[in-house]
């Protein structure tokens, strides 16, 4: 499969300007937040097509007037720059700067079974419930949920508690236990090097409804164990809202095991 790491800066004034004009602007939680992944995937849609640029990660500068767009792509920066040039808005090129987009590719043979990675991903760490479901948050507020909503991997593990799970669960150990299981086949996480750096709620906006849910940022390692697989996860992204912003693994050297 073709993979490419595409990078591009974005004007985050020119974004919102973009995404107030078109009416998408979404407030996050309490009002006081902006939804940004709501924007994104709509720019990044209408720029260079559906899910061309997914899973994508926005990393934004101290001070937030800038951001760096980072995304998987099955084409590299030349390709995008062409499709986009032939529908351009200038909304469109005032937040992207077709001339400074650029990418690097990621073939499967850079990588090697048993290789180990450092990686930073963002995360939206939900489940589907199987059954209706009754309990308290971690705040001892009560909760009924039915079959099939979207809760918190930990509110789902937390309510499990006293059934077959007899001891109240940690948030870290729930959240890690999840992104291994979606990385199984692909890698395994050394769960010694890898921590949870990163946690809010936070209201997301989708198909004009509003959803409570964790934002989690993870730091760590993980070891390949079949290298096509994770060229897959790399491109598919991790868990749901994966085009809006979260699930994109960013590579980095492993971390140090302790007393390494």
């Amino acid at each position: 499969m073709s993979l490419h790491l595409v990078e591009a800066p974005i004007a985050l004034r020119d974004l919102h300007l973009w995404a107030g004009a078109r009416r998408l602007v979404a407030k996050g939680s309490g009002g006081s937040g902006i939804d940004e992944g709501v924007m994104l995937h709509h720019l990044l849609g209408e720029t260079f097509g559906p899910a061309a640029l997914q899973p994508f990660r926005l990393l934004v500068a101290e001070g937030g007037q800038a951001a760096t767009l980072y995304a998987y792509a099955a084409q590299d920066a030349e390709g995008l720059r062409q499709t986009a040039l032939a529908s351009l808005t200038p909304g469109q090129h005032a937040v992207i700067r077709l001339d400074r987009l650029r990418s690097i590719p990621r073939p499967t043979s850079i990588w090697r079974e048993g290789q180990r990675i450092g990686f930073d991903v963002r995360l939206r760490p939900v489940v589907r419930l199987r059954n209706d479901s009754t309990g308290q948050t971690e705040t001892g507020e009560a909760v009924s949920l039915r079959k099939g909503a979207e809760v918190d991997a930990f509110l789902a593990r937390s309510l499990r508690t006293g059934v077959d799970n007899p001891s109240p669960p940690d948030r870290t150990t729930v959240y890690l236990d999840w992104l291994a299981e979606r990385l199984a086949g692909a890698a395994q996480l050394e769960t010694e090097t890898t921590r949870l750096v990163g946690f809010r709620r936070q209201v997301v906006i989708r198909n004009a409804r509003r959803l409570e849910g964790p934002d989690a940022t993870v730091h760590g390692t993980l070891i390949v164990t079949d290298t096509e697989a994770f060229a897959r996860v790399l491109a598919a992204g991790i868990g749901r809202h994966r085009a809006y912003g979260y699930g994109m693994l960013l590579l980095r050297p492993p971390q140090r095991r302790p007393g390494g």
